[in-house]
């Protein structure tokens, strides 16, 4: 498929192989070569490839580095540093070295990438969480301005990786571009009131944490149609009370393109119940509010609904 001027393909084989300009080793912070893509890098390119990233590192993880592609067909290695030495990885890691990448290929002023699964190595990370990261940052790389990049490959190694990947990507990339065009999107959010609490979901997909219940408005959908459907979709709930409490509009409220917000404030008539795009529910206390870990900026927006419920005006 196309997003601009760029295609984006995801196929199955060594990325060492690929005739592109430039492939990326999903690396550690100190640029070693080991195991894994990077070390296949290093055994097929040549030594020359690891010497030369160490002059560069150690870097910071989430930062990529630039080397010769010693004896590989492509010209270049973007070494993005997805882990430190304890190979750990998680989402932020990933979308920052995928970000990061991106740019280096930008000042390259090259015209082809390949990426391997970012993280999913050494690192653990699961294939379609990482596929969709990948696919989120390149989606807003490609969106935001010009890019020189005519084709941007994802590629991996075995048959279920791929699989993973190509609906992970393809698919998504797809229902972003043809679905929810260019942005910015709309989205509506609810503070649902229960049993002396408000209702949060585990998100399933990145961005992860706990968050209040929410999604995309579709075409056709008032503000008020999309938010009770999403809150029956995503916490088997009924809300009734419904009533604007604000809307949310920074550009960098949300990790991956820029997204409105409407919050509104309801009453939840029913059993809470996750639905199959949250991993988990709860109903917590305003007091507890300070100890989760949210996605977005929904920790900004309950405090400020603590202090309306305060009797101040947050705005």
């Amino acid at each position: 498929m196309k997003i601009k001027d760029t295609e984006i393909k995801v196929v199955q084989g060594d990325i060492t192989e690929l005739k592109v300009d430039a492939i990326v080793n999903a690396a550690n912070n100190k640029l070693l070569m080991g195991g894994g893509v990077a070390g296949t890098i290093k055994r097929k390119g040549g030594k020359i490839i690891e010497d030369q990233a160490l002059q560069k590192g150690p870097i910071e993880i989430g930062e990529a580095v630039v080397t010769s592609a010693g004896n590989l067909p492509s010209k270049y290695v973007i070494h993005a540093a997805t882990m430190g030495m304890d190979f750990a990885t998680d989402e932020v890691k990933i979308r920052a070295s995928c970000a990061n990448t991106l740019r280096e290929a930008e000042k390259l002023k090259i015209n082809s990438l390949a990426f391997p699964a970012l993280g999913c190595g050494v690192g653990g990370f699961a294939h379609l969480a990482a596929a969709k990261i990948m696919a989120q940052e390149v989606f807003r790389h490609l969106k935001e301005g010009k890019s020189n990049l005519k084709e941007i490959i994802f590629c991996l190694y075995d048959q279920e990786a791929y699989e993973i990947f190509h609906k992970g990507v393809i698919g998504y990339l797809e229902y972003m571009a043809q679905k929810l065009q260019n942005g910015p999107f709309t989205t509506v959010d609810a503070i649902i009131e229960i049993d002396g609490g408000i209702v949060l979901i585990e998100r399933s997909n990145p961005p992860f944490g706990w968050a209040l219940p929410g999604g995309f408005v579709d075409y056709g959908e008032s503000l008020e149609e999309a938010v009770k459907r999403e809150m029956k979709e995503e916490t088997g709930l009924d809300i009734s009370g419904l009533k604007q409490f604000h809307t949310y509009s920074e550009p960098g409220r949300d990790p991956r393109f820029q997204t409105i917000a409407t919050v509104f404030i309801a009453k939840g008539k029913g059993k809470p119940q996750a639905g199959d795009d949250a991993q988990g529910l709860k109903i917590i206390k305003l007091s507890e509010i300070e100890k989760v870990d949210f996605a977005f900026d929904h920790k900004n927006i309950l405090q400020d609904y603590v202090k309306y419920k305060q009797g101040q005006n947050p705005f």
